[in-house]
């Protein structure tokens, strides 16, 4: 890895759980521009630990203390859905940045109130859609922006596997749980449909959207049997195309994710893996020039590390936002939501004519 950025965006984690030990903790111990200035947890054995494992220089058992505390540049929100949106509210009236988790929110009222506190703020917001990151997923961004030309279709797909835990277990550090831990009033899993939107269907949409444009109307059908989910949603464009997603959960075989799309002067096949196993999409793609394939070798699949790095170029230097901004992660909600809502009535719904939670 790359040695340390003479100036560092000082980083506050709020919440010690899973996704932070998995990928937040790491990711700002080894961004070349951001440290792990702050940590923060009720559960005081949780924190305590982590600090333990990671030192960071601060760690609060009170969120106020830690976004009162003036070197703290930015926090990461890394709570439950639930938490995320006054999380942001709280730390953008303190003067944060914010780099927080996906979903934004789980309504739609409730992300848009955050999206006037952001432009209120002033500050910069970046939702997790880490995906944006991911090397393969930036080659297809490239050249359908600048040489594509025209769209003609897009298909894409995200197909959870039943044996991920077998899978992740064996890659992921062995996570800590504590009984003292903050909980969502309502178990997020009591709702499966609803889980499994909000952790899979958030990042296939996001996709989508950053790589064909906004989506306009969403026609959806849900299948439930033996356990598992599948949902088809035709998609329409802003742009006139209609486009086709795939969300599976659980498949019976391997992690199957990817997409494919055709343009005027050439199509993208893309194969993504697990992302926990950091290894970037493979993604070929045709230029009709010259009559041959491409793809990008994507060495760098840390995307958690490489999207605290966008936030911290945009708020150190200035950089243009590579990552999801408050108005994608608000796009995301409403898309979710839309597909909810199509799939309980049976009809095309659209974005801008949905209201909420999912």
């Amino acid at each position: 890895m790359p040695g340390k950025d003479d100036r560092l965006l000082r980083v506050g984690v709020l919440g010690c759980g899973p996704i932070a030990q998995a990928a937040h903790f790491e990711s700002c111990t080894k961004a070349r521009n951001a440290e792990l200035f702050a940590i923060c947890d009720v559960a005081d054995d949780l924190r305590e630990r982590m600090a333990a494992m990671f030192q960071p220089r601060k760690s609060y058992a009170d969120y106020g203390d830690m976004l009162a505390d003036p070197d703290v540049d930015a926090i990461v929100v890394a709570t439950s859905d639930a938490f995320h949106v006054r999380a942001c509210e709280m730390a953008l009236e303190a003067g944060k940045h914010v780099l927080c988790e996906k979903p934004l929110g789980v309504a739609v009222e409730e992300v848009e109130q955050l999206g006037e506190a952001v432009r209120k703020s002033g500050k910069v917001l970046q939702v997790g859609h880490m995906k944006r990151f991911d090397p393969g997923i930036e080659a297809a961004k490239a050249f359908i922006d600048q040489e594509m030309g025209q769209h003609l279709a897009f298909k894409a797909w995200y197909c959870d596997s039943t044996h991920r835990y077998t899978m992740t277990d064996a890659v992921q550090p062995l996570i800590v749980t504590s009984k003292n831990a903050r909980k969502p009033a309502i178990n997020p899993k009591s709702d499966l449909r609803r889980y499994y939107m909000l952790a899979h269907g958030s990042h296939l949409l996001d996709t989508a959207r950053h790589l064909f444009g906004p989506i306009e109307a969403v026609d959806a059908r849900l299948t439930e049997r033996f356990g598992a989910y599948c949902w088809f949603m035709t998609i329409h464009f802003a742009d006139g195309v209609v486009g086709h997603l795939d969300l599976t959960v659980s498949v019976r075989m391997d992690w199957h994710e990817g997409f494919q799309i055709y343009g005027e002067k050439g199509s993208i096949l893309g194969k993504t893996y697990n992302p926990w196993y950091y290894k970037s999409s493979e993604v070929d793609i045709f230029r009709e020039a010259d009559a041959s394939w491409h793809r990008v070798l994507g060495a760098d699949g840390h995307f958690y590390r490489r999207q605290l790095e966008g936030l911290a170029n945009v708020v150190l230097d200035n950089k243009p936002m590579i990552g999801a901004n408050i108005d994608d992660g608000i796009a995301s909600v409403r898309g979710m939501v839309a597909v909810a809502r199509s799939v309980d009535s049976g009809k095309p719904v659209r974005l801008d004519e949905v209201s909420g939670a999912l």
